[in-house]
C-alpha cells in the first residue's frame, strides 16, 4: 500500500485507486493520511469537513464516512481496521514506509547530512531524490483544503521550496553552475523578490562567465524591491555583489560561495 500527497492525492493498492471520488470522504482521508500514526480528532474532522458551521448531524455523518471509507479498504483486500476508533477521533494505522511523505522527509535527512559532512556530489544526488517524489505543483492537489489541511499541505510546499534551495547550494558546490541557469532563470520569475534565488542565479552566471549578467540581476531585484518594498536588498546580497564587481577570487571556489548567499 502506497500513501502519496506529495501531489494529487493517491492511496494504491497494488495499482489500484482505494480514494474516494466522493469530496468529504475523500477529505477525511487525506487528513487522517498527513497525520499517520496520529489520532485526529472528531471535531476537527468536522471543522474540516464543514468550515465550522457543522450540521446537526455531523457527527453521524462523519461516522458514515469512515464506515464507508473502510468499506472501500475491505474491497481492496485490505483490514478496516487500518482505520482505527480512539478516544473520540481516528487514526490510520499504516508503517510510515507506506508514505511518499516519510521517504520525502528521510531522503531530504540525509542530503542535508552529507551537505554538512562536505559531502556535497551525495547531497545533491539526495536531495534530488527527496524532490522527485513531487508529483506536481503542490501538495493534496486534488482535494478541498480547509482549515486543518491547508497549513499542512503549505507547510510542505515550504518544505519544498526550502529543500530545493539547499540542493541548488549542493550543485553549485560541485560546478554544475551552467545546468542550473535555465532552472534559476524560471525560479527567479516565480519568486522575483526571492534573495537567495538571486545570489545563487548571481553565482551561477557569474561562473559561466557573464559576469555583467550576475550584475543585472542583482540590479533587477534592487530596482523591483524598491518599488514594491520600499527597502535595499540585505547586507550578504550586497556583499555578493561587490565580490561580483570586484571579481574576488573566492567566488571561482566552488564550495566558499555558499558562506555568502543569504539564509
Amino acid at each position: 500500500m502506497r500513501v502519496e500527497v506529495l501531489g494529487p492525492f493517491a492511496i494504491s493498492v497494488d495499482g489500484r485507486s482505494v480514494v474516494p471520488t466522493a469530496s468529504k470522504p475523500r477529505t477525511v482521508l487525506a487528513l487522517l493520511s498527513v497525520r499517520p500514526g496520529q489520532v485526529v480528532p472528531a471535531s476537527t474532522l468536522i471543522r474540516e469537513l464543514w468550515s465550522g458551521r457543522p450540521p446537526a448531524s455531523a457527527a453521524a455523518t462523519l461516522q458514515t464516512y469512515v464506515f464507508q471509507l473502510r468499506r472501500r479498504l475491505r474491497g481492496a483486500g485490505l483490514s478496516s481496521r487500518l482505520i482505527s476508533t480512539v478516544r473520540g477521533g481516528y487514526r490510520l494505522e499504516l508503517r510510515p514506509e507506506a508514505f511518499d511523505v516519510h521517504e520525502y522527509h528521510s531522503l531530504a535527512a540525509l542530503g542535508d547530512r552529507a551537505a554538512a559532512l562536505g559531502a556535497h556530489e551525495d547531497a545533491a544526488r539526495l536531495l534530488r531524490e527527496a524532490l522527485r517524489l513531487w508529483r506536481g505543483p503542490g501538495a493534496l492537489l486534488d482535494v478541498e483544503r480547509g482549515p486543518a489541511l491547508e497549513p499542512e499541505a503549505q507547510q510542505l510546499e515550504l518544505s519544498r521550496s526550502a529543500l530545493t534551495g539547499r540542493r541548488i547550494d549542493a550543485e553549485l558546490a560541485i560546478g554544475r553552475h551552467a545546468e542550473l541557469l535555465g532552472e534559476l532563470a524560471a525560479l527567479t520569475v516565480q519568486d522575483r523578490m526571492n534573495e537567495r534565488l538571486c545570489a545563487q542565479q548571481m553565482i551561477a552566471l557569474y561562473r559561466s562567465g557573464r559576469r555583467l549578467d550576475a550584475l543585472s540581476t542583482f540590479q533587477r531585484l534592487r530596482a523591483d524591491m524598491a518599488a514594491e518594498l520600499s527597502v535595499e536588498p540585505g547586507p550578504e546580497l550586497q556583499e555578493l555583489h561587490r565580490a561580483v564587481i570586484d571579481s574576488v577570487p573566492a567566488l571561482d571556489r566552488f564550495t566558499a560561495p555558499v558562506q555568502l548567499l543569504p539564509r
